[in-house]
């Protein structure tokens, strides 16, 4: 297991942001994942845990304590069945089940990062989430200190949200199990309407797998969500927002804000979400309440492609980023009474 002291993190993140970590342990085992947390548990040393860096904001400071990146190897496919470990980069273990002529993952393209995070944030994108097609994880729980496999009924998925989001210092994903379909070469149903339009297809449809694909990939790169080391808009953590889910009294009240501000015309998106609740858009509301596209003077703006994602454009601390998450979000309440929630996982900061 590679060791490092006062190691950098920031090239370990796509925002290419933070400080260093005291010490920095690269694990490749399943194995000397557990034994570096048990270790750092039992002497009670602070652990980050670092997949793909691809949803993590790091303070400027850094890490007081063990940053252990998850490096494991391991893509298994039995039939429908396929198993990955944790290290494993999402984005090429999609383009294999394409490959293999397996669906039900294809929408989830481009998306960056390591498999062990897909459940922790119930990954999700273009009518696809991974709650609905994993079976079950495979996870070192640091309170029993034994490796459990916790099937999908007891994960409590939700919108972005997971049992492991809601337990962060517990659980330690060290394998993901799913079970995708066999279809001919098709895809599964499209969903996503954006999808369907720019496949020039009904909702519903089914098309070819590696069709589906390359227009998730096309439509993602249309707005910075695809990595590219050369293009500023990409150094971010894609959708810094999760999307608001309102109950009806805090709806009826958003609407009024938006008749106030807009005109008695103006729609906001609106999806039926869990329990009567409604979901609106967040890019929406970033960019009615005056942030558009490249917003801001300084080196952490919008991106030029997409208001959702924030960026850094080559030069930017985390405070610079910080800074303008909280302009964002501070705009946002004012305009429409919602207070937007950051989607990326914070270490030694906050909004």
């Amino acid at each position: 297991m590679q060791e490092l002291h006062d190691a950098p993190l920031a090239p370990l993140t796509t925002f290419r942001l933070g400080g260093p970590a005291a010490r920095l342990l690269t694990a490749t085992t399943d194995a000397e994942v557990i034994a570096a947390v048990r270790e750092a548990d039992a002497s009670g040393t602070p652990l980050l845990v670092i997949g793909g860096g691809s949803n993590l904001v790091i303070g400027d400071k850094g890490f007081d304590g063990t940053a252990l990146r998850i490096a494991t190897k391991g893509f298994e496919l039995s039939g429908t069945s396929l198993e990955l470990a944790a290290g494993e980069v999402w984005t090429d273990a999609v383009a294999r089940t394409v490959e293999a002529g397996l669906a039900g993952i294809e929408c989830l393209a481009g998306i960056p990062g390591s498999a062990g995070a897909t459940p922790i944030q119930n990954v999700g994108a273009y009518g696809q989430e991974v709650s609905s097609t994993i079976t079950e994880v495979v996870a070192y729980d640091r309170r029993t200190r034994e490796t459990v496999t916790i099937p999908n009924t007891e994960c409590a998925f939700s919108y972005r949200h997971s049992r492991f989001k809601a337990e962060p210092d517990r659980f330690v994903v060290l394998r993901v199990r799913c079970e995708l379909e066999e279809a001919n070469g098709l895809s599964a149903p499209l969903k996503y309407p954006e999808t369907a339009r720019a496949m020039g297809v009904e909702q519903g449809d089914r098309v070819p797998l590696s069709a589906a694909r390359e227009t998730v990939l096309g439509l993602r790169a249309g707005k910075g969500m695809v990595l590219d080391p050369e293009d500023h808009d990409t150094w971010s953590a894609g959708s810094f927002f999760t999307n608001p889910i309102l109950d009806p009294a805090a709806f009826q009240d958003f609407l009024g804000r938006v008749h106030d501000r807009l005109g008695p015309d103006v729609t906001p998106p609106a999806f039926p979400a869990e329990d009567g609740r409604t979901k609106t858009s967040a890019a929406w509301l970033i960019d009615r309440a005056g942030f558009t596209k490249g917003y801001g003077g300084g080196p952490a703006r919008i991106s030029t492609k997409h208001t959702l994602a924030l960026t850094n454009r080559g030069a930017a601390t985390t405070e610079d980023l910080l800074a303008l998450a909280r302009e964002v979000v501070a705009g946002v309440h004012a305009a429409f009474g919602v207070t937007l929630v950051n989607e990326p996982v914070t270490v030694g900061v906050s909004l």
